[in-house]
């Protein structure tokens, strides 16, 4: 995990990996209890019977729940002390380029792409890519936004 210990410190990072996280399972359970939370209960990630007849031969992972792990992946790469609050701003480009299978796992590296300085606050703008493991895969890529308050 790299720790910055202010702003001064992260935005001289600019351009830098923040590091790899830690795989993380993407269960059936997991899947059911985003869908659970968000409503969404198309059977593509809620039924395995009816799913496994499709091209992906499995149900698949809601690519909302592989952008919401996302913030899971930054708290396990980088540390930012020194400043009063952390929130999530929201998101630039998002791409999701394949579709997670149940059963995978998942793990996030970040590079830090900007810090806008703004008088006692930043906007830190990091992508995120999000792979599997096996097969290893690109599946999801997104600009994360996070409102630093000093």
């Amino acid at each position: 995990m790299r720790v910055f210990t202010d702003l001064d410190r992260l935005e001289a990072a600019v351009g830098e990996p923040l590091g790899v996280s830690s795989w993380h399972d993407v269960s059936q359970e997991r899947v059911l209890a985003f869908a659970d939370a968000t409503g969404d209960f198309n059977w593509l990630h809620t039924s395995p019977e009816r799913a496994a007849a499709t091209a992906f031969g499995s149900t698949i992972a809601h690519g909302y729940l592989t952008l919401a792990l996302t913030s899971a992946f930054a708290e396990e790469m980088y540390r930012l002390d020194g400043v009063a609050m952390r929130i999530n701003y929201g998101l630039d480009k998002v791409r999701f380029v394949r579709a997670v299978p149940v059963g995978a796992r998942v793990r996030g590296r970040g590079v830090l792409r900007r810090v806008d300085r703004r008088p006692g606050a930043a906007l830190v703008a990091i992508t995120m890519t999000v792979e599997t493991e096996q097969p290893a895969e690109v599946v999801c890529v997104a600009e994360t936004l996070t409102y630093v308050t000093e």
